[in-house]
């Protein structure tokens, strides 16, 4: 059951096969190893630094997924959004570029609508990359205590029953593949958010601006910025547990199913 091969793990070398000794050898029935059961699998991939999965949430994880990750996107996420904010509306000759919710050159409603994309897109391929960085070195406890779903379309979404992947490792094809099944899914996670972010965004915009017959005006400080800083820090505070989540239940069932070379393929 191979989950979505990643390009940033180096893949295992194995090594090359002697096909001639092996044909000159005689060959005989494999004696039974004791190491080869599913429990000493799951043990050999623990040490190799993944953690056991756990039944149940741990404060250390609660604290990772909420306080960590939660709590530290929505002071980062939104910090960031308030800089950009600033230096991108605080300059502008509002007389000949007026700031309003709808119309263009500068529209707030379109500049809430991209940031939600765009901060999913950003947020998503961070998050890909420290929880996966940290299960690996022993950081964080995979979650083992989610059911795998039944549903065709979660099945897809978490990287499950998915087919071999024939390309070489690393490859040009290997990085597009990789690349485009992240960006489809931190898509789908903007999409599901947006109705709920846009919304709560347009609406206090509406209350913040002035309407001036065909829109509503807003001054250059400090409106945008406030926007900025308050949709950007809850963006980050609602859709970061989820994503980290994923992983971690994710690699957890990689575990718990022998899945081989997890974080390679």
């Amino acid at each position: 059951m191979p989950w979505a091969t990643n390009p940033l793990f180096k893949p295992t070398v194995k090594p090359a096969a002697d096909v001639e000794a092996t044909a000159a050898e005689p060959t005989s029935a494999p004696s039974p190893s004791p190491s080869t059961g599913p429990r000493q699998e799951i043990t050999r991939s623990i040490d190799d630094g993944f953690k056991k999965p756990t039944d149940r949430f741990t404060a250390h994880q609660i604290f990772y997924i909420f306080i960590l990750d939660g709590l530290g996107a929505l002071i980062l996420s939104g910090g960031i959004n308030f800089a950009i904010a600033y230096a991108m509306y605080a300059t502008q000759d509002i007389t000949t570029r007026p700031i309003r919710l709808w119309l263009f050159p500068n529209t707030l409603a379109g500049d809430a609508a991209v940031t939600i994309f765009v901060q999913c897109l950003i947020t998503w391929h961070i998050e890909l990359f420290l929880v996966n960085r940290d299960l690996r070195k022993g950081g964080v406890h995979p979650i083992g205590f989610i059911p795998e779903p039944t549903s065709r379309v979660m099945r897809w979404f978490m990287f499950l029953d998915r087919p071999e992947q024939t390309h070489e490792v690393r490859s040009i094809v290997h990085w597009l593949s990789f690349l485009w099944s992240q960006i489809l899914r931190a898509l789908l996670i903007a999409v599901a958010f947006f109705p709920v972010v846009w919304g709560a965004t347009i609406g206090f915009l509406i209350i913040a601006g002035r309407w001036e017959g065909d829109d509503w005006y807003y001054d250059k400080v400090w409106t945008p910025q406030v926007f900025k800083l308050i949709q950007g820090g809850v963006l980050g505070l609602l859709t970061t547990p989820p994503m980290v989540i994923f992983w971690l239940t994710r690699c957890g069932w990689a575990l718990k199913n022998n899945e081989e070379r997890y974080g390679e393929r």
